[in-house]
This record gives structure tokens, C-alpha cells and sequence, in this order.
């Protein structure tokens, strides 16, 4: 029975692991879709536990309204769902003019920075064009600018976190990643928790329903059930409180960016080590063959040890070895010319040739 040659056994394993290799990457993008699908499992479960009951007792409680409230003014279902929708339709104009230059401009930037409310869309077939448009051109602008703000932020908290550390006299004073993990999350919730109080002051909420506009906000998830800016025409009457609103969302935001940069960098940097590590491994376990080596025949001449020297290399008397033997193809193989491209090409004549013209003309 034949067997495989050693060679292209050889050959079979160094392409049986760098495939092994290769699925490592694989089994790290299905492992996190397995948790991603497994955590939202697991969300859907704890709201459906929380939510569920009380969502029953108030569209119990809603429904026995309605029905008291067509017996009192002796209303048909037709009559009642109009005053639904007119209810609806004027809650937004309770803050005041929408469309006006300030409500655009705050609206203009819930739609670059991806957090959509919903508190004011707009109406009529133009302004809905309009709207795709720009926001096809200003989110990647706005994702773009609070990127570029994040590492701004990550460079000047290295600066601040080598300085503080060279002041405390530590070993090792650059600044790690876990660093400016942590900088810049303390930063993020100190904006957040300082945010928070300041809506709670001009909005009329709870601390805690205020924390939780500022998270939403800033995590752009933008439910709208919490939206600033919405009382006694603040978007008219209040500028002063409408630019602390908008920088608020913009800083906030480039913050949250600097946090999430971090994260990410560190994951495409785990992909590239990775990477680079298998195509390290698979240069070594399957080094290139074929490849044509030249010599230097006046060079290796001169390198050659002198008569009566014993070394490692060939000696001059010597003219059917090759310089390199010891080396370059391993040991004792002088005469292994197999490797070769050419199998008429053999270095030693052409040093053997101009060794013996060398000799003669001196």
C-alpha cells in the first residue's frame, strides 16, 4: 500500500491547524451572536416579569374611563376616538412652536445624533425628504465628529492620568487601557448624575426619572416618553436653558463616544492580535519553498576559511561542496541540489570556476 509522502504529509497538518486557527475567529463571531440572542432572552423574560402586570391594571384602569366617561356625556365611539386624536395631535404644541428656528435646531440635532424622541416629526412630504436627507449626510458626519472628540478626550485623559501618576512617584506611568476605561466612566457619570439634577430642577421631575432621561439620552436610545424643552414654551421663553440642553446632549455624547471607542478599539484589537498571530504561526510551520537563493562567488571566495582552518564552512581545496551547506539547507547537505529550481544549476561549479581563475591569475 502506498503511503503519503513526508513532504505532503507535512504539508496536510500545517494546512489542517492554520484552519484550525482560522475558525477561532469564527467561533468568536458565533459565540457573541449565541450571547447577544441569549441576552435579549433574558431581557424579554425580566420585562415581560416587571412590566406585564402592570400594564394589564392600567388598560383596565383606561378602559373603565372610557366607559364612564362616554355614559357621563353620552358619547358614541366615533365621537370619542376624534377627541383622541385631537388630544394627541395638540399634545407637542403644549411647549410651544416646534418648527420655529430654536424647536428646529433642537430637532435638527436629535436626528444627527441618532436619538429620534419622536416628540415633533415632520409633517408634510418636503420636510420628510428633507428629513432622510439630512440625515443620511449628518449622522456619519456626527459619527464622525464624536469619534474624533472621544480620542481627543482619551489623549488628554492619558496626558492627565500620566502626570497624576508620575506625581504619585509610580513604576510604571503610561497609561493603560483599564485607565481610561475608568476615566472616562467616571467622567460619563458625573455628567449624567450632574444632568440629572439640572433637568430635575427645570423639568419638574423626580431625581430618578431625570437620571434616566440623561442615560437615554445619551445612550441614544431616545424612547421620548421623557423629553426636554417640552414645558410652559421653554423652546421660546427659555434660551439660556435651550443651549445648557443642547450642549448638554452634544458633550454628553462625545463622552459616551470617548467610553465606547475604548471598547471597540480594544476588541479590533484582540481581532489583529489574533490575526497576526496566526499568519506569524503559519510562516513558521509552512515556510515558503522554492526560493531562489544567489551567491556572491567572489565574496563567498573571500569568505572561504584559508587551508588548514576547520570551521563550519567548506574549505577552498574543497570545489564539489557548497559555501552554504552547513547552513543555509542544514547539515550535511552539500550536495542537496534538489531544492533548487533549476536541477542543472549548481552554485559550486561557478565558485570552483572562478576560484581557479582567481588562483591563476595571482
Amino acid at each position: 500500500m502506498n503511503q503519503m509522502p513526508y513532504e505532503q504529509r507535512e504539508e496536510s497538518l500545517f494546512g489542517l491547524l492554520f484552519s484550525c486557527k482560522m475558525k477561532r475567529q469564527n467561533v468568536r463571531t458565533l459565540s457573541l451572536v449565541v450571547c447577544t440572542f441569549t441576552y435579549l432572552l433574558i431581557g424579554a423574560s425580566v420585562f415581560d416579569v416587571l412590566e406585564s402586570d402592570t400594564e394589564k391594571k392600567r388598560w383596565d384602569y383606561l378602559k373603565a374611563m372610557k366607559q364612564s366617561f362616554m355614559t357621563k356625556y353620552n358619547m358614541t365611539d366615533d365621537d370619542y376616538r376624534m377627541l383622541e386624536i385631537v388630544v394627541i395631535e395638540n399634545k407637542p404644541n403644549k411647549a410651544g412652536p416646534q418648527w420655529k428656528f430654536a424647536g428646529a435646531f433642537y430637532f435638527a440635532t436629535v436626528v444627527l445624533a441618532m436619538i429620534g424622541y419622536g416628540h415633533s416629526t415632520p409633517v408634510t412630504r418636503q420636510g420628510k425628504a428633507f428629513c432622510m436627507g439630512y440625515a443620511m449626510v449628518g449622522i456619519p458626519l456626527g459619527l464622525v465628529m464624536f469619534q474624533s472628540i472621544g480620542e481627543r478626550l482619551n489623549k488628554f485623559a492619558s496626558v492627565l492620568i500620566r502626570r497624576l501618576k508620575k506625581y504619585l512617584n509610580c513604576k510604571y506611568t503610561e497609561a493603560t487601557e483599564m485607565n481610561l476605561m475608568f476615566a472616562t466612566g467616571m467622567l460619563s457619570t458625573g455628567i449624567i448624575t450632574t444632568g440629572a439634577y439640572v433637568f430635575s430642577k427645570y423639568e419638574g421631575w423626580s431625581y430618578f426619572d431625570s437620571f434616566y432621561y440623561c442615560f437615554v439620552t445619551l445612550t441614544t436610545i431616545g424612547f421620548g416618553d421623557y423629553v426636554a424643552l417640552q414645558n410652559d414654551h421653554a423652546l421660546i421663553n427659555k434660551p439660556g436653558y435651550v443651549a445648557l440642553s443642547l450642549v448638554f446632549i452634544l458633550f454628553g455624547l462625545a463622552v459616551v463616544a470617548a467610553s465606547i471607542n475604548l471598547l471597540v478599539l480594544r476588541f479590533m484589537t484582540m481581532n489583529a492580535e489574533d490575526i497576526r498571530r496566526e499568519e506569524a504561526e503559519r510562516a513558521l510551520q509552512n515556510p515558503p519553498q522554492n526560493q531562489v537563493v544567489t551567491y556572491d562567488a567572489e565574496t563567498a571566495h573571500n569568505k572561504m576559511p584559508r587551508s588548514g582552518s576547520k570551521s563550519n564552512y567548506c574549505s577552498e581545496t574543497d570545489e564539489q561542496t557548497s559555501v552554504c551547506s552547513c547552513t543555509c539547507l542544514g547539515a550535511n547537505s552539500c550536495a542537496n541540489h534538489e531544492l533548487f529550481l533549476d536541477s542543472e544549476y549548481h552554485p559550486t561549479d561557478i565558485i570552483s570556476i572562478n576560484s581557479s581563475i582567481k588562483r591563476a591569475s595571482v
